[in-house]
């Protein structure tokens, strides 16, 4: 087991390793006032996995409630929101009391979020069982829901008190949910960590295929990096903003296809980043031979690079920029875009101009 401390107001660490949900009662038991927790997760996961967290819970004398919401992405709503609340309140939950989010970045952000309104805020820890959000979601205090203009536009930032990656659970996730994950961990090397991205274009297939060292060596290098950033710049006001690499035409994708299981977040990751590698090119960002770099290393762990590749299209430019427009980064009405100059150098690039935008999208293959 390795740790990664994540120093924000309220400190916590990032445990990673195998067999962590059996020693989950360990690490929760002494956070506890009451021995009594709340476990949030979804059906899905429940079946999997709930059992062998309560039965460590209970080893702990930890009592356990479990609310389980359906999965996929349309929980992640005012209406997911309100059920989980309500569901919350019939357990008589003290603002002493914790909850338990085990589960992906659905159930993650919907029970952050539904912890940091609760009585005006209740701990949590969060148990991430994708890839996707034990490198990523779980970590840094993003919390929130969609609303049909936009995804993770209602929200609060509210760290967890721990957040415990057990590497033996990512067996259980299909293909393409590892994909997904894989996509967010490239995202790392892409936008910091030019020896991270190269390491990754070589045993890129041993982290897809869960080999023991590759993938607590993806999960921890990703986790350092998020880490780092998160601790300087805890509410996005600067550098974290670097997170968002390829995020925004991913969002706008995303709302585009409804946020169904048509285009999954990590899917809309892989070609986000790809687009704005090749966006920066266009602008003389960076090189051009950067950009095709990106697409293949994106490609070769097969992740969408490209509009023509989407079930979902064609796409409207015009409707993607609408949908840009409601990005959390916008500023007085302007474009905000990560770019890079090369791999491993992203930067905060505003008042990006949407004609150039729109021509853009139309050489991607997008309707005017």
């Amino acid at each position: 087991m390795s740790r990664v401390h994540v120093a924000t107001g309220r400190p916590y660490e990032v445990l990673i390793g195998e067999g962590l949900i059996e020693r989950a009662g360990e690490f929760i038991a002494p956070m506890l006032k009451r021995r009594r927790v709340a476990v949030v997760t979804d059906e899905t996961v429940r079946d999997l996995h709930g059992a062998r967290l309560s039965a460590s819970l209970a080893a702990a004398g930890v009592e356990t409630a479990t609310v389980a919401v359906a999965p996929g992405e349309e929980t992640k709503s005012f209406e997911g929101l309100a059920a989980l609340c309500d569901a919350l309140l019939a357990l008589e939950l003290e603002r002493g009391d914790l909850i338990v989010a085990l589960g992906g970045g659905v159930v993650g952000d919907l029970a952050g979020f539904a912890a940091a309104i609760f009585k005006r805020g209740i701990d949590f820890v969060q148990v991430p069982t994708t890839l996707l959000a034990q490198v990523d979601s779980s970590v840094g205090g993003k919390t929130a829901i969609d609303t049909p203009r936009g995804k993770n536009l209602i929200g609060a930032f509210h760290q967890p008190r721990l957040v415990l990656a057990d590497l033996g659970i990512l067996a259980t996730l299909p293909e393409r949910e590892l994909r997904c994950g894989y996509a967010e961990v490239i995202k790392y090397g892409l936008l910091g960590d030019m020896a991270f991205f190269e390491w990754l274009e070589r045993c890129g297939p041993d982290v897809l295929a869960l080999q023991p060292a590759a993938i607590a060596r993806a999960v921890r290098r990703s986790v350092e990096m998020k880490a780092e950033i998160v601790a300087e710049d805890e509410r996005e006001a600067g550098r974290r903003a670097l997170l968002n690499l390829g995020h925004t035409f991913a969002h706008a994708l995303e709302a585009e296809t409804g946020f169904g299981e048509a285009l999954k977040h990590g899917e809309a990751v892989g070609i986000g980043c790809a687009l704005a590698f090749r966006f920066s090119a266009r602008l003389g960002r960076c090189e051009r031979q950067d950009a095709e770099r990106v697409t293949r290393a994106i490609a070769a762990a097969g992740l969408p690079t490209r509009l023509s590749e989407l079930a979902a299209g064609p796409f409207s430019a015009r409707a993607l920029i609408g949908h840009m427009a409601q990005d959390k980064k916008a500023e007085a009405g302007a474009l905000t875009f990560i770019l890079a100059r090369r791999i491993g150098e992203a930067f905060v690039e505003k008042g990006v101009d949407p004609s150039a935008l729109a021509v853009f999208l139309d050489s991607e293959g997008a309707s005017p």
